[in-house]
């Protein structure tokens, strides 16, 4: 699609620091890590529009998308099984932005954590050994749904990389 090799090498930096970002929004859920990995393969591959662009995009937006479900489906069924309504998970959400802002990076989590026990704690009626447990519990399951989606944002990072490769130079 793009004329010159220098417009097309320029779209490829800007995609791998937009992936870069995007894999990084995994961990540090500022941004829709996932999402912006998504999005920016495609776009990736109609702005190149070669095989290799558009089969590497394709790989890589089915494994950003399996690592984003996955990492939904893990945490959800965890949260489910402990019986963690929204209610406690929102208020962990909001004393974890608050944590953030007040320690960051490590307030993020620390934060969430805090405030996900310290809800926990009040629905159990002040029972802090079942607050304990499903908060671990919670805690244990949203990591390894972001290790999950981390893993498979950086295959689908791994797949961009390949296929600006062979792109460029074959």
């Amino acid at each position: 699609m793009l004329e010159s090799s220098v417009s097309e090498g320029l779209v490829s930096g800007v995609a791998l620091v937009l992936l870069i970002v995007g894999a990084a929004g995994v961990i540090l859920p500022v941004l829709p890590g996932s999402l912006l990995i998504i999005l920016t393969l495609a776009a990736w591959a109609v702005l190149l529009g070669s095989g290799p662009a558009w089969i590497a995009a394709l790989l890589g937006i089915v494994l950003a998308v399996v690592g984003w479900s996955a990492a939904t489906v893990l945490t959800g069924r965890v949260l489910r099984r402990e019986q963690i309504p929204r209610g406690p998970i929102l208020i962990a959400i909001l004393v974890g932005l608050v944590g953030m802002v007040v320690l960051p990076p490590l307030g993020l989590f620390l934060g969430f954590a805090a405030g996900l026990f310290g809800a926990e704690y009040v629905r159990r009626d002040r029972d802090h050994r079942a607050a304990l447990y499903a908060s671990l519990s919670a805690l244990r399951a949203v990591g390894l749904g972001i290790l999950v989606e981390f893993g498979l944002a950086g295959a689908a990072v791994s797949c961009f990389v390949i296929g600006a490769l062979i792109h460029h130079f074959a």
